[in-house]
Formats: C-alpha cells, structure tokens, sequence
C-alpha cells in the first residue's frame, strides 16, 4: 500500500489538538511536532504500509484557483484588503519549502506553529519517509496527481479535508481516504463506494456535490439555498455541474422554476467552480528523495535523528514512529 499524507492538514490539526504548553529543552513549543509523530505512528501502524508519501502545500492559496474565484480562502489571509491582488512568490525547487506562507498571500497561522514545520521536516527527512510538493499547487492537488498515477499498489489518503473523499476509486488500484477530521478516536476509512452513500450520490461526483452546496471554510459561496440534500439530489439527477449547466441552458423541465431561478443567479459561480475544486491530476510534483517513496524499516540517519530528539525533546513520539516503520 503507498499511503498519502496530507501533512500540513495534520500539523495544523495536531497543533489544536496538543497544548503549546508542550515544549522543548529550550522551551519552545514543540506540540505539533510532537502531535503530527503520534499522528503518522497511528496510521502507519493502522494501514501498515510498504510506501509512504508526506504530501506538502507549496502555495496554499494558487492564484489560478483565486483568478477564478477571488473569494477562495480569502477569510485566511492575513490582509484580506490585498487578497485579491496579490499574486504567489516563486518557490524553492525542493517540497521542503512548504512551510506555511509560500505564497504572496500571508496565511494566519498561529506563531508558535510556524517554526515548527521546519523541524518536523528534518525528522521525517532522518527517519527518511518521503516529502512531496508542487510549486503553485496545494498539498491536494499533490496526492490528486500521485493517486491518480499510482498503477501498482492501493492507494490510502490520510487527511482531515472533507474535499479529498472525490480521490476516492473502487476500481483497481482501489483509493480510499482515512479520514481524520472528527479525531483520531473516530478516524473512519472511506471507499468510492462510502463516500456515495454517505452523502446519496453517484460515485466519483464528491466535487460536483462540493461546488453546488459550497464550503465557507475555502471561501466557496456554493448555490445560495442549495444545502446538501438539494445538491446531492441535482447531481444524482443530472451527474455533473457540466450536466446541470446543460439542462438549465435547455429549459429542462426537471428543474423547477424556483431552482432554476436560483441556478441562474449562480451560473458564472457554476462555470468556474468545479475547476477550483477539483483536484488536480497533473501537477509538477517534486519528490524527495526521488524515488516510489518506499518506508525504511530503521533511521535512514540515526546520528541526525538522535540529535533532533535531544534538541526538541521529542523521543518518546519518535520512538513510537519508529517502531511504527518497523512493523509495516
């Protein structure tokens, strides 16, 4: 099994879900480190994978995806009055770049978790699990790209983003999403087929479903009065955004006159939408190091690992990580 992790997903949930009261020898917190490493140990030893890719968000907020909707994630940005003007920074050739803030766009990221990505990365780099990342794109669009290129093994996705259940495929080599997003307790994994009947829709339709009804948390407005059972009952009806689109272009006499009186109101939201929520399948992704991303059984840098643990007083969720890579 190759797993995909939504990493900056998982620092960000482990940073809330560990007091910064959690620090290093010199004080510093260290909560998300020590968070994302229990977090990652869980997993691993859940699936037991034989490969293993932490997937990096280089621009968290592209700018093609803000050109089409300017209202994307904008709630995030540290000076929504620029959000709409500001175009990405150039980054770095390696994922590890992928430290909050990449982009022109400044994301509001609590300070006391932003120093510790860069320290994170260095022990997974010692453990040597692999790293990620796409200039220009988010951590998604990553694991979109190498889910959807995968030909050997199944394919598990570790996140807590409602968004990536659309990777989700039965067909082989099957996708399924280990969804974090409700804790660690209630972690749940999904096929296709899950998704589907969680929400009554056709298999393979989750964005279609997530353009109509909208997600304040990336600044989609969705259809204004369309919620989840309208959404999930127009896509089932019609199969696609593209398909409703069609059908309202046609006066087709499955819409009522109420909701094609609200689809219209949308229509220049419903041409662009499904392009920014869709993820992408064929991003540049840079892998380090370059290779299937296979999961070591040991260090592949113990003198770099030890010295990590001494600074950051972070043994005891390396030590279960590690003996998490050495089950798998």
């Amino acid at each position: 099994m190759l797993q995909l992790l939504d990493l900056a997903g998982i620092y960000f949930r482990a940073f809330f879900a560990v007091p910064t009261s959690t620090t290093s020898p010199d004080g510093r917190p260290v909560n998300a480190v020590r968070g994302s490493l229990d977090i990652l140990a869980k997993v691993i030893a859940d699936a037991r994978p034989t490969r293993v890719i932490a997937c990096l968000d280089l621009d968290w907020r592209p700018a093609w995806r803000v050109e089409l909707i300017p209202s994307y994630k904008t709630h995030r940005v540290l000076d929504p009055q620029s959000a709409l003007t500001t175009t990405p920074l150039d980054v770095a050739d390696t994922p590890h770049s992928g430290a909050p803030g990449a982009s022109a766009d400044i994301e509001v990221v609590p300070d006391e978790l932003s120093p510790q990505v860069p320290i994170l990365l260095d022990l997974l780099a010692a453990l040597g699990i692999t790293i990620a990342g796409a200039p220009g794109y988010e951590a998604d669009d990553v694991i979109g790209t190498l889910a959807a290129g995968e030909r050997a093994d199944p394919v598990e996705v570790v996140t807590g983003d409602r968004d990536l259940f659309q990777v989700a495929r039965d067909n082989e080599p099957a996708v399924t999403v280990r969804y974090i997003g409700a804790g660690m307790s209630k972690a749940s994994v999904y096929s296709a087929a899950t998704v589907a009947r969680r929400y009554a829709i056709p298999e393979g339709s989750y964005a279609d479903f997530a353009a109509l009804r909208g997600d304040p948390s990336d600044g989609l407005p969705g259809v204004p009065g369309v919620g989840d059972k309208t959404a999930a009952t127009l896509i089932s009806r019609f199969g696609s955004v593209e398909g409703l689109l069609e059908a309202l272009d046609e006066r087709s006499t499955g819409l009522t006159a109420g909701m094609r009186s609200k689809l219209l109101a949308a229509r220049d939201y419903l041409l662009v939408a499904p392009r920014v929520v869709r993820v992408s399948t064929d991003a540049p992704v840079t892998v380090a190091p370059d290779g299937p991303g296979t999961l070591p059984a040991e260090p592949v840098d113990p003198a770099a690992l030890s010295d990590l643990i001494r600074a950051h007083g972070v043994g005891g969720p390396t030590a279960r990580l590690v003996a998490a890579m050495e089950r798998g």
